[in-house]
């Protein structure tokens, strides 16, 4: 009975969580134990270049049938058209031991991403073009370490998010706007994306707007390296949001020692630096919102499964820890983590005021070319 419940908890706690924040939510023993990968570093080449032409690299493409990222919940009105194409990298999905990277046809990994872009990237389902990439990524209990293996799994999971990307832009008109998006494990692949894509690059002047929330990002160590600005007002366009979402009463110890213990885009320690807490309720770095100013959190099922629409359901505050506090514990489901981390429903909890911001970041960008 034991065994059948921690295993069961492993299951649950694991279904959202990725990257390098799970070192914030369990004692390093049990973690290692349950998730690190039982063996070393399996060396693999990288994709041919040819790789993401094929339909089956994409969990998300415009030929998808029943495209996950399309999925809405019953009430609101249908999202507003956005001439805009979202790029969109799923948090981790592969909870195995055996490997330090997904294997690329590992059916269970394939189904929990397919659970994350329904809760995740359906915020941008007004977009015209949806783009969201299987890839070999770093396995759950690959965060749990330090050392080369870990590094060598995210340089792997890394190097198929930049190939998809390439291919991605490809793709697109050359004139049509691009959104980042992706969150944990995801958002940390776009960080140093951004870096080697957006920085001095042409192709940052088409970044229409970069959502890359559960993973901090230094304001001093990491945006500079990105070549966008924080979104600091609604109304701007080609700028960055990022936040980690917190009730009260708050925790977040473990979260900022994880953090500090990193280094940032320009291979300096992360410690005692500030990083960026983006308001989704307004818009801009820091401040305030009442919930009145929430349009409708995605309140998940028991089943993830669907989810119901609630107005007014949080407030926000961006506390002076750099943590996006809830100022209380909202009744979310089951995943709310340790310390009172939301982690889990970073977007969900702000899912109408997501999708409102990816509209007017866009319209923004048009007006201003």
């Amino acid at each position: 009975m034991a065994r059948k419940f921690l295993y069961f908890i492993a299951v649950c706690i694991a279904i959202f969580i990725a990257g390098r924040l799970a070192l914030t939510f369990y004692p390093d023993t049990l973690s290692r134990l349950a998730f690190k990968p039982s063996g070393q570093f399996e060396s693999q080449s990288a994709l041919s270049s040819a790789q993401y032409a094929e339909p089956g690299m994409w969990l998300v493409s415009p030929n998808s049938r029943n495209n996950p990222a399309r999925w809405a919940p019953k009430g609101p009105p249908a999202p507003t058209p956005v001439r805009a194409a979202v790029f969109f990298v799923h948090p981790t999905s592969y909870l195995a031991k055996a490997h330090w990277n997904a294997p690329l046809g590992d059916n269970e990994a394939r189904t929990r991403a397919v659970t994350f872009i329904r809760a995740m990237a359906s915020p941008f389902a007004g977009a015209e073009q949806i783009w969201a990439p299987r890839y070999r990524q770093a396995a759950f209990g690959a965060f749990l370490t330090q050392g080369e293996d870990r590094a060598k799994a995210l340089d792997l999971a890394y190097g198929d998010v930049l190939q998809a990307f390439d291919h991605f832009v490809s793709q697109i008109p050359a004139d049509m706007p691009i959104v980042l998006a992706g969150h944990s494990q995801g958002a940390l692949h776009l960080r140093r994306l951004m870096a080697e894509r957006v920085k001095d690059q042409p192709l940052g002047q088409r970044i229409a707007a970069a959502y890359l929330v559960g993973w901090p990002l230094s304001l001093k160590h990491d945006l500079p390296q990105m070549g966008l600005q924080p979104c600091n007002i609604a109304e701007q366009p080609g700028c960055v949001m990022s936040w980690l979402s917190y009730g009260e009463p708050a925790d977040p110890a473990m979260t900022i020692a994880a953090y500090e213990a990193d280094k940032g885009l320009d291979g300096q320690s992360l410690k005692g630096s500030a990083f960026l807490c983006s308001n989704p309720l307004t818009g801009s770095a820091g401040g305030t919102a009442p919930a009145s100013a929430n349009l409708g959190a995605l309140v998940p099922d028991d089943k993830l499964e669907n989810g119901e629409i609630k107005p007014a359901f949080v407030p926000a505050t961006c506390r002076p820890d750099g943590m996006l506090s809830l100022q209380s514990a909202p009744e979310m489901g089951d995943y709310v983590l340790p310390g009172n981390n939301y982690h889990v429903y970073d977007i969900p909890l702000f899912w109408m005021n997501v999708r409102a911001d990816f509209t007017r970041r866009v319209a923004a960008w048009q007006a201003a070319r």
